[in-house]
């Protein structure tokens, strides 16, 4: 799924309104409509509601779903909310069209008005400001914004919450909405995807509201979702006639004293993502643990209690290494010496990272390809600092295109970005994945399907997919609190049975 800026979905509008030989005043009705169609689907007819609309086009939208829950029997009243006298012409056609309705279904609030006394048990739907916003609100706007966030009512944001802009993280303190729903139509906007602006959306559902396939087709976009469609594409189902070699050698590198447990995890997510066989490379210290809890995989020693060389990869479909593998000195000098001679793609994960970090001129002999998988942290540490999540997110860009490398930048929507600069948002996963050990499973997780000669593309966009919905059913099993990485490894199983039959 793309996603678009505010301009291109204004755009897509417009081609819609031409190409389908109807009005702006019909495709505001059309996206009324299914807004109307989800609340009916998640509010019984006793429930109530307050429209709270702005003059421009978002408040349009806003009133016509007053007329259509007001003729479908809620009880529900708007408030036209003019910081503007100029309404724009689809909202002064449905301010008219619900006064000939009832005249008593909306009042108009004047500058320096609020709403007071709304019982909390009231729903208000936010359509005050849209897409359209350029700059942060002031005055008595903000104002409105902040009282209104007061309230105990749960809040529903039509298309973004009010304030929000689309395409940039605004200032720390700006005035927005904070919605527990927001009714977007027909795409994601990126302030959805990010930390410091996500949450004021809460949960978002994308209302298919008909617009046009030629537009969304031809126009050019850097970031996407990666949603079901593109997983079906990816997806390689195993083959009847088929054996252990046909599905890939793997080599993990990683672990030192007392972080055995992180190479176990992402050894074991390889066999479960798939490999036909797994070899491990940790210090002897660990062998034993491994042997004896995951006896499916080989393993090899080097070094007493850290990885001491790296020499024997050879044969190998895919290789990780970072995993609990510390950075002590001659770790760091095992760690260089490999990245310097291997030129199989990689990928690189927690320590491995960090040792980028302390010597970043091994950064231009990383192999072709490789993949770095960095939370927000370990990110910084190797390219520097940057304002915000967004901006951060095109700093990775950057310097994927700068090095030739994918970068998994991990998070609550882990974004995987090419080195031709494609940008892909994942929407898979929760909040209990925030734990110890997550990161080693999905290094894992790619470094099998990588095995399996999957592309480095797919490997990663099918990978973070398949580790966040492992812990979508993992937390529905365990809860989000009580979910450990074992379980999200556990569930690699189902997660790929429903993919398999998308």
């Amino acid at each position: 799924m793309k996603v678009f800026s505010a301009a291109q979905i204004r755009a897509c509008d417009a081609y819609t309104i031409h190409a389908s030989g109807i009005s702006s005043l019909d495709l505001m009705e059309r996206a009324a409509s299914k807004c109307l169609e989800w609340l009916i689907t998640n509010f019984s007819k006793d429930t109530l509601f307050v429209v709270l609309c702005g003059p421009g086009n978002n408040g349009g939208d806003g009133l016509a779903i007053t007329r259509m829950l007001h003729h479908n029997g809620y009880g529900v009243k708007a408030f036209l909310v003019q910081f503007s006298e100029k309404l724009s012409a689809d909202c002064q056609a449905n301010l008219e069209r619900l006064q000939g309705m009832d005249s008593s279904l909306v009042q108009i609030l004047n500058p320096g008005c609020f709403i007071t006394d709304i019982p909390s048990h009231i729903v208000v739907l936010d359509a005050i400001l849209g897409t359209g916003l350029s700059r942060p609100t002031q005055g008595w706007v903000t104002d409105f914004i902040m009282h209104i966030n007061q309230l105990p009512n749960r809040k529903i944001a039509i298309d973004i919450p009010s304030g929000l802009p689309s395409d940039a993280v605004p200032e720390e303190k700006a005035a927005i909405i904070n919605a527990i729903d927001t009714l977007s139509f027909q795409f994601y906007k990126r302030s959805f995807l990010h930390p410091e602006t996500g949450p004021h959306a809460g949960n978002i559902h994308i209302l298919d509201i008909g617009l046009h396939n030629t537009f969304i087709e031809g126009t050019a976009t850097q970031y996407y979702i990666i949603d079901e469609a593109e997983i079906k594409k990816i997806y390689k189902p195993r083959q009847p006639f088929s054996h252990k070699g046909t599905y890939g050698h793997a080599l993990l590198i990683g672990g030192t004293y007392g972080k055995i447990g992180a190479i176990i995890l992402c050894s074991k997510a390889a066999l479960r993502a798939g490999a036909g066989l797994v070899t491990t490379l940790l210090p002897a210290c660990g062998y034993n643990i491994i042997q004896t809890v995951l006896p499916e995989v080989m393993c090899l020693t080097t070094g007493q209690d850290a990885i001491a060389d790296i020499n024997d990869w050879s044969g190998m479909q895919a290789i990780s290494i970072g995993p609990g593998m510390g950075t002590k000195e001659n770790t760091a000098k095992a760690f260089a010496d490999f990245i310097e001679a291997c030129k199989q793609a990689l990928v690189i994960d927690a320590d491995g990272l960090n040792l980028l970090a302390q010597d970043q001129s091994l950064l231009p002999s990383l192999p072709p390809g490789s993949i770095l998988t960095p939370h927000p942290k370990e990110f910084t540490r190797l390219f520097g600092k940057s304002i915000n999540s967004m901006m951060q997110l095109e700093q990775a860009r950057t310097q994927a295109m700068r090095y030739n490398i994918f970068i998994v930048l991990k998070g609550h929507h882990t974004a995987i970005v090419t080195p031709d600069g494609e940008c892909w948002y994942n929407i898979t996963g929760n909040a209990g994945m925030a734990k110890g050990g997550s990161g080693d499973i999905l290094t894992g997780i790619i470094t099998g399907l990588l095995a399996q000669d999957h592309t480095t593309r797919n490997a990663a966009i099918l990978g973070v997919y398949l580790h966040g919905m492992a812990g979508d059913i993992a937390a529905a099993k365990h809860s989000q609190e009580a979910i450990i990485a074992s379980d999200i490894v556990e569930s690699l199983g189902e997660a790929f049975t429903r993919i398999a039959a998308l």
